[in-house]
C-alpha cells in the first residue's frame, strides 16, 4: 500500500507541462465541489452521451464495457486522469481487479475500463474512455505487457500502445509503471469508493 501511495504522490508532483492537454480538466469546478450524490446524478444523465460518443470509435470495448462489473460505488475523482470523475469497470478476465492491491497478475485478455466526465461552471462535459488491456508476453515488456488506449468523447482514438499515436499514451504507461509488478501496474479507487466483494 505504501508503495502505491508513494507512486501516486510521485506522479502528482509532475509538472503540468508533462501532462497531455487532453488530461487536464478546467479548474473552474473541482471534483471535490461535487457531492457524491450529485456526481451519481450527473453520471446517470450523461451515460448515454458518453457511450454514444465512444461507440463512434468502433473500438469493440466501447460498446460493451458498461455491461461489465463496476468496481466503484459512485464516480470518484482521479487526479491522474486530469481530476475528472471516473467509474472503474473490468471484464470477466479481470475479475481479480476487485481484490485491489492483492490483485496478483491478470491474464492475457483482461481489460480495465474507466469512463470519465468533468463538471465545469458551464455544465457537465464528457471525458475520455481510458482502457488497459493485458496483452501476450513481449507486447510491451517495459509496461507489464499492457496496452493503453484512450478514446475521446467524440469517438476518436487519441492513442493506443504500439498502434495509432502510440507516443500520446506513453504518459499512461509511465504513470502506471510507478506501481509496477506489485499491483500489476494498476491503480485502484480510494477505499470509500470501492465495491466490496
Amino acid at each position: 500500500m505504501t508503495k502505491a501511495i508513494n507512486a501516486t504522490l510521485k506522479m502528482l508532483t509532475l509538472s503540468a507541462a508533462f501532462i497531455p492537454a487532453l488530461f487536464l480538466a478546467p479548474a473552474t469546478v473541482t471534483a471535490e465541489e461535487v457531492s457524491d450524490e450529485k456526481a451519481v446524478e450527473h453520471y446517470e444523465a450523461l451515460s448515454p452521451k458518453l457511450r454514444a460518443g465512444y461507440a463512434k470509435s468502433e473500438h469493440p470495448v466501447s460498446t460493451v464495457y458498461f455491461n461489465w462489473d463496476r468496481y466503484t460505488v459512485g464516480p470518484h475523482k482521479s487526479s491522474t486522469h486530469g481530476g475528472r470523475l471516473v467509474h472503474n469497470y473490468a471484464n470477466d478476465l479481470a475479475k481479480a481487479y476487485g481484490k485491489y492491491e492483492d490483485i496478483g497478475t491478470l491474464p492475457v485478455g483482461a481489460i480495465v475500463a474507466k469512463d470519465s466526465f468533468k463538471v465545469t461552471k458551464k455544465g457537465v462535459k464528457p471525458g475520455p474512455l481510458f482502457l488497459m488491456e493485458k496483452m501476450a508476453a513481449g507486447f510491451s515488456p517495459e509496461d507489464g505487457d499492457w496496452k493503453y488506449t484512450l478514446i475521446t468523447p467524440s469517438g476518436k482514438i487519441f492513442g493506443e500502445t504500439n498502434g495509432v499515436n502510440s507516443k500520446k499514451v506513453k504518459f499512461c504507461a509511465d504513470c502506471h509503471n510507478a506501481v509496477g509488478e506489485d499491483q500489476d501496474y494498476l491503480f485502484f479507487p480510494e477505499e470509500d469508493y470501492r465495491v466490496q466483494n
